[in-house]
């Protein structure tokens, strides 16, 4: 049955990731090897042993998921018991993760950009804190609806910033307008509404400024046409083109993870029967079967 590798993005991360496949298996431990020969601090060691404090730094996050998504890819290519893949699709930050598997980046630029992307999005966090929160049981026009009328009356606003799975939505935005947003959302019958221990709106215009920087960074990058189609947060399309690619990593700063539709996309238009997730946890798994329950998924890693 067709297939198609997916890379998860911040939250999957966790004090011991890798430690135990970084044991076993030689390429999982060389693949953290050689990020911390390229960052020059011991990345392996943070994710490791941690403190946890340190690993949930986005500085830190961002490249040590990159890491650990690699290494499991690695591994999972090395052992031969899976077909190639016909697209790859990655969660927020798990775009570079797939970009990277699919031959547009090498690991030593996607690493570079994971940690200039974390380290620019906690600047502008810092710059303009920010909130986010998980809503649960309301539908994604209901919700945006929502955001407007709470970015009506609070600057700065609230957006759609995750649309992860049927009923399971993230906004982001200014502090005051998630909260006003939240208290919208119960009154139109959402079932709940989880704040997140963030101070960045991930996915939303506050995270502007690290947009901007971003894109040079990115321009100055060597991207390659892409082996296998990745598909896009930013729109859902598969991209291949360097051009595509470039313009997808610095939008999807400030737009938000069109997850839902990036799922139907792979599974309705592209034959996608099975998913395997590559990375820290199985977070990715757990929304495919949300939405679309007939799917095979598998975690590695």
């Amino acid at each position: 049955m067709p297939l198609a590798f997916v890379f998860p993005g911040q939250g999957s991360q966790f004090v011991g990731m890798g430690a135990e496949n970084a044991r076993l298996r030689p390429v999982f431990k060389s693949t953290f090897q050689e990020a911390d020969r390229l960052l020059g601090f011991a990345l392996s060691e943070l994710c490791w042993a941690g403190p946890e404090a340190l690993l949930n730094d986005t500085f830190n996050t961002q490249p040590a998921i990159f890491t650990h998504s690699i290494a499991a890819w690695r591994m999972a290519e090395l052992s031969g018991e899976l077909e190639q893949p016909v697209c790859m699709a990655g969660h927020s930050l798990g775009e570079l993760s797939a970009l990277c598997a699919a031959g547009a980046l090498t690991f030593a630029d996607g690493l570079r950009l994971a940690r200039e992307r974390g380290r620019l999005m906690r600047e502008a966090g810092e710059a303009q804190p920010g909130s986010m929160a998980a809503i649960i049981g309301l539908d994604a026009e209901v919700l945006r609806q929502v955001c407007a009328e709470a970015s009506a009356s609070h600057t700065p606003g609230v957006v759609l910033a995750n649309d992860n799975a049927p009923g399971q939505i993230v906004i982001s935005g200014g502090k005051e307008a998630v909260a006003a947003a939240c208290e919208l959302a119960k009154a139109r019958g959402a079932k709940r509404t989880i704040p997140l221990n963030v101070s960045i709106a991930s996915h939303s215009p506050l995270m502007q400024s690290a947009q901007e920087a971003f894109t040079r960074v990115v321009a100055n990058t060597p991207i390659c046409p892409a082996r296998v189609p990745v598909i896009a947060n930013t729109s859902a399309q598969p991209i291949t083109h360097p051009d595509d690619v470039r313009a997808e990593l610095t939008a999807q700063l400030v737009s938000p993870v069109r997850w839902v539709e990036t799922v139907r996309r792979m599974w309705e238009e592209m034959g996608v029967r099975q998913f395997v997730e590559l990375g820290p946890k199985d977070v990715l798994c757990g929304l495919i079967r949300r939405i679309t329950p007939e799917a095979q998924t598998r975690a590695i890693g």
